[in-house]
């Protein structure tokens, strides 16, 4: 008798497809934290410094009151209470485990973001250049990686694969994380250095959580939830 061609005689090996994909997303996530500490390097003297400065300005120049006013409504978007309450909208909408995946990654983003500003300790633009514009109030800590980008991009990053949307939902979503980096450049808090590496820390951060602590930390909270790809 000859050999069944009936493919559904050979299923895919699920569990060995879904340790590709982690293994994968671990790599991934090492080498945008290898390009954040990178980029942090490079600014921080010489000609990489310049040239991050000469950025800032640019970027930090009035534009115009209406300018000013849009990025001083999109700034706080990236902080940890806009992601708390985009979090409860989840989880009143049914997403509890989004919810909570999401929340817990913007929540290691900042704890990591705030480990390398100590150690970094590098000042903020406005402390460290003439006529440096600060249109917001002086936040505390120090200036490299900017912490409102890369938790608002581990948020959604998270939450929209849990939630399994499609690649334009995700590319409008890492978007408005970038624009909440230029909004900190503009309004005088962060040099773009900062921002790309925030941003760079925030993709690396979600893709570790992700592929290395969600599986465990969430299976016995929520065990009856799917787990979105």
């Amino acid at each position: 008798m000859p050999p069944s061609t009936d493919r559904r005689a050979d299923p895919p090996n699920q569990a060995y497809r879904l340790r590709k994909v982690r293994r994968s997303s671990v790599g991934t996530g090492l080498a945008a934290i290898g390009g954040a500490v990178a980029i942090g390097l490079i600014s921080a003297r010489g000609a990489g410094r310049t040239l991050d400065r000469s950025l800032h300005r640019f970027l930090n120049r009035s534009r115009g009151p209406q300018a000013d006013a849009v990025f001083k409504g999109i700034t706080e978007m990236g902080s940890l209470w806009a992601c708390a309450a985009a979090s409860a909208v989840l989880a009143r909408a049914g997403r509890k485990r989004a919810a909570a995946d999401a929340l817990g990654a913007a929540l290691a983003m900042w704890g990591v973001g705030q480990m390398l500003k100590k150690v970094t300790e590098r000042p903020r633009p406005y402390e460290a250049l003439e006529h440096s514009r600060l249109l917001i109030a002086e936040p505390s800590g120090t200036s490299w990686p900017s912490s409102h980008p890369a938790v608002l991009l581990a948020f959604v990053t998270v939450a929209a694969k849990d939630l399994g949307a499609n690649e334009g939902s995700r590319a409008a979503l890492s978007a408005l994380a970038g624009l909440v980096g230029l909004s900190r450049i503009s309004l005088g808090v962060h040099y773009p250095s900062d921002v790309a590496g925030g941003l760079l820390l925030g993709r690396g951060v979600a893709d570790l959580w992700s592929s290395l602590i969600s599986p465990k930390a969430l299976k016995a909270a929520f065990p009856e939830s799917p787990r979105y790809s």
